[in-house]
């Protein structure tokens, strides 16, 4: 049954404060195994195709759009959106006000990129509510992670890194891009921010272009308003070091103890190398590292199957 396509039978707009509401929906069986599908980016919105992994026979599938985008309201695309009101610790009451609003005693959490980070910071601060953890892609959002993404990458990418640096004013292209971004994100002008987030969006493309399989060339494709939200939202995470003291995921995850999980990464990876992902499983015992030989940031068959066989194996849990 997984792959089958499914309408939501239940969804809404939780509000969680500072006049924010969280979108949300369920799928699958009512009494089935609850999975929380935790998107991306951070900014991304919900995948609307994550769920189909889960047989809905077994599984209860929860998605939802973190704060600022997707259908959430209100969207950070929106420049009288309040950012100091998104951070890393509003999505985690966010993640846990959901899990009261339906009423679940624990959940099993999947996701990639920066869903990883967020999983992670979840299940350290709430590890009694985690059955299990699936993470593709696995990202703790350090500061070295960051500066390699937005940085670093220019020793493989001179070309596309000085047109990234180029969307900065002059005066602050030898300062921090990210906060340079982040700066003109929060531009009053329209003009300035939706080139802000052309550039940046092009930087991030670039970054996946020589993936053979996958989604190359997936940010610039996205709706004007959801690349305003997702870039704006990015960057202002990204400029914050995602409010996480460095190595903190990593330092903390003695926490997980007991937490059965699979990380699976891409060799081929350049926007987050593997040895994030090796670290954490080095730290955390319960984890199976499954490294992907021809996969990038994007995905391959290869990972898609390793994602099957790891769900199976949670479906098969008591």
């Amino acid at each position: 049954m997984a792959g089958a396509e499914q309408d939501p039978d239940r969804w809404g707009l939780l509000d969680v404060g500072d006049d924010n509401r969280v979108y949300w929906e369920t799928r699958g069986l009512r009494t089935g195994k609850p999975v929380l599908i935790v998107h991306g980016g951070p900014g991304s919105g919900r995948s609307r195709t994550a769920h189909k992994m889960f047989d809905p026979t077994v599984f209860r599938t929860i998605t939802f759009d973190q704060r600022g985008c997707g259908d959430s309201v209100p969207s950070a695309a929106d420049p009288a959106t309040d950012m100091a009101h998104n951070t890393t610790e509003h999505l985690l009451a966010d993640m846990e006000a959901l899990r009261r609003h339906l009423g679940l005693a624990r959940w099993l959490l999947y996701g990639g990129s920066w869903a990883s980070t967020l999983i992670l910071a979840y299940a350290e601060r709430h590890p009694e509510r985690v059955s299990g953890i699936i993470l593709i892609g696995v990202t703790m959002t350090r500061p070295r992670e960051i500066d390699w993404l937005y940085h670093g990458l220019r020793l493989l990418l001179p070309v596309e890194w000085e047109r990234f640096r180029a969307g900065v004013p002059a005066p602050e292209r030898d300062d921090d891009l990210v906060e340079a971004y982040r700066h003109l994100m929060e531009h009053p002008d329209h003009v300035v921010r939706e080139q802000a987030a052309h550039d940046w969006c092009a930087w991030e493309d670039a970054v996946i272009a020589h993936e053979t399989h996958g989604n190359p060339g997936q940010y610039s494709a996205k709706a004007d308003a959801a690349k305003l939200a997702f870039v704006r939202i990015c960057a202002h995470y990204f400029a914050h070091n995602a409010w996480l003291e460095d190595d903190q995921l990593l330092r903390n995850a003695d926490r997980l103890s007991g937490i059965p999980g699979v990380l699976i990464h891409g060799r081929l990876d350049l926007s987050g190398p593997l040895l994030t992902a090796w670290e954490l499983a080095q730290a955390w015992p319960d984890a199976e590292l499954k490294i992907i030989e021809d996969s990038g940031h994007t995905g391959s068959p290869a990972m898609r199957t390793a994602i099957e066989e790891a769900v199976s194996r949670f479906a098969a849990l008591p």
